[in-house]
């Protein structure tokens, strides 16, 4: 058994606002990147994200509300009539979870996959890591 864990160890998250996370996996699908206005879609960036926020998806790495806000934009113009969908429930360990999700046409198999995942600072994202899923073969 590891020295740092044993059967009457206590589960790791423990004293996390777990249901604050999942709320912030849960929102920045459809309120950031799923979000056509830009007033609408930043207002949920301030409210989710913290100023110094960093973005890393597979383009880059962005900093910043206004860095998110134009990637965010920008992508949401390239298919602006995909959704995103939640595929199952956000894990939460500690500062950090992990959702994945879909993006496609409403109703239809998503036309891409990914898993994006957050580390929260203060019940806000203070970074989100997009891993896309390789399509299939």
């Amino acid at each position: 058994m590891n020295r740092h864990a044993s059967k009457n160890s206590v589960p790791p998250s423990v004293g996390v606002d777990v249901s604050g996370i999942e709320t912030l996996l849960n929102r920045n699908l459809p309120e950031v990147f799923g979000e056509a206005d830009p007033t609408r879609r930043r207002g949920a960036i301030q409210e989710l994200y913290s100023e110094d926020c960093v973005l890393y998806v597979p383009p880059g790495t962005f900093v910043g509300h206004d860095a998110l806000d134009k990637f965010a934009g920008d992508l949401r113009a390239t298919h602006p009539h995909y959704v995103y969908t939640p595929h199952g429930s956000p894990q939460v360990l500690h500062n950090s979870g992990r959702l994945a999700w879909g993006s496609g046409p409403k109703g239809e198999t998503p036309a891409y996959t990914g898993v994006d995942f957050i580390i929260a600072r203060d019940g806000k994202i203070a970074a989100l890591y997009v891993y896309l899923d390789l399509p299939p073969t």
